[in-house]
């Protein structure tokens, strides 16, 4: 089912504010490169650096934000920045630890579910404390089943990867020490898939988490899941015309570095 004009408009007007925004008050961090500008010319260098930072607004807003419009469109309850609160007592810290560590070493097959039970088993109730790692991108619940996701890069390194499913097991945790048995699954999404039309087989993933069961989406399934139908063309689509609509005003700050 094709989304709605109301969330169509919603997102188009997010991506234009944010880019406009950014028209207006980008500014490059590190002005003298004298290497980069002697080989690349300081306009060709100027309109990659723009594009960088356009590149991390993405990530750190634009994401989770069209994110939680859809779920909304689809009827859930979703939060951005959600502050999950809770307290992991010492052996549930082990039993993580345990797990993490297992998983890397490839002694064990990840498995959510017996994951989940492991740490619902030991965990005591405990404190609404803030947590390091307590800051969620995007909460979104679906009936009765509470999804955490840190939304992340396109190419996670190994070392990122290994320290995106340590959070993960202990979000689990936080949220388990205020209810054992809430329905709590944590998630990794990546936006768009690079390798596309290839699957997203990225090496450094492998034996860390349990792909099988979707403790992982990329691309078209985070979307799709998030908005609860087929909607990926569709999303394709309202940042195809926003990006027409926005052209003449791109290519005129591209002017200004040159």
């Amino acid at each position: 089912m094709p989304l709605s004009s109301q969330t169509e408009n919603r997102i188009s007007d997010l991506l234009k504010n944010t880019v406009r925004e950014k028209l207006r008050n980008y500014r490059p961090e590190t002005k003298h490169m004298p290497f980069h500008h002697r080989l690349l010319g300081k306009d060709r260098y100027a309109m990659f650096s723009f594009i960088q930072s356009m590149n991390t607004t993405f990530g750190m807003s634009i994401w989770e934000h069209v994110a939680a419009i859809l779920a909304e469109e689809a009827g859930y309850f979703a939060v951005r920045q959600y502050k999950l609160l809770g307290e992991i007592n010492k052996e549930a810290e082990q039993i993580i630890n345990e797990i993490h560590y297992k998983l890397r070493k490839g002694e064990e097959v990840p498995n959510k579910k017996n994951e989940l039970e492991k740490i619902r088993n030991i965990i005591k109730v405990g404190q609404l404390k803030e947590h390091p790692d307590s800051t969620v991108d995007l909460f979104v619940k679906i009936k009765d089943w509470e999804n955490y996701f840190d939304i992340t890069s396109a190419k996670p390194n190994m070392k990122e990867f290994a320290a995106l499913k340590l959070k993960l097991l202990k979000w689990t945790a936080l949220r388990l020490s205020q209810d054992k048995n809430a329905k709590v699954f944590t998630r990794l999404a990546i936006p768009y898939n690079p390798y596309h039309p290839e699957p997203y087989e990225r090496w450094t993933l492998k034996g860390l988490y349990d792909l099988q069961s979707g403790e992982i989406l990329v691309g078209e399934d985070f979307w799709n899941f998030v908005s609860g139908d087929d909607i990926y063309e569709n999303l394709l689509d309202i940042f195809q015309r926003v990006g027409e609509e926005l052209r003449y005003e791109i290519d005129r700050k591209f002017t200004e570095f040159r």
